[in-house]
């Protein structure tokens, strides 16, 4: 779309600015141009700078490692902070997936488990978990996982909670 506004716009408007500047020697239709030019490369500029900020991030495998929390922030309330203090896991280096019911800081049960990514046929990669029987109500399914510009979360389908959100992040005591 684009291509064809500057062929059939940007460069004819550009030819005849230039054929009335020739013609006319007023200087106003090459001002014109320079300003439909240098706001063109302005806001290409702009647009380039700008890009890390609105652009998703693109996630690998080795993005995924690291501990899980409950997200509070995403819904707040007494069920999320119910929650934060009884799940979380973590994702380690050597491809291990724990899976903790917690009670507070205590681990109460471990359910383990190993990971694994979709690879490259996506434009990020997606996290798929294999769990050992039985599992848990929350690892029914593999997460979606939602990019943003510089971070992602995970959002588990559990068949009692309904949407779960995980960040990474370390556990600590809730201060009330």
């Amino acid at each position: 779309m684009a291509g064809l506004a500057f062929f059939f716009v940007l460069l004819p408007l550009s030819v005849i600015l230039l054929l009335l500047a020739g013609f006319t020697k007023h200087k106003f239709f090459i001002y014109a141009l320079g300003v439909i030019w240098g706001g063109l490369v302005l806001v290409l500029l702009l647009g380039a700078i700008l890009r890390p900020f609105y652009t998703k991030k693109v996630l690998d495998k080795e993005d995924f490692y690291g501990a899980y929390v409950v997200d509070r922030d995403y819904f707040s309330g007494d069920q999320a902070d119910w929650q934060y203090n009884h799940f979380r896991f973590e994702i380690r280096e050597d491809d291990t997936f724990y899976f903790y019911e917690t009670d507070g800081e205590k681990i109460l049960k471990t359910y383990s488990g190993q990971i694994a990514t979709t690879g490259k046929t996506y434009v990020s990669e997606r996290l798929k978990i294999y769990m050992e029987s039985p599992g848990h109500h929350v690892l029914h399914s593999n997460p979606t996982v939602y990019r943003e510009p510089w971070n992602f979360f995970l959002v588990f389908k559990s068949t009692k909670f309904h949407n779960m959100y995980f960040r990474k992040g370390e556990w600590k005591p809730l201060v009330y």
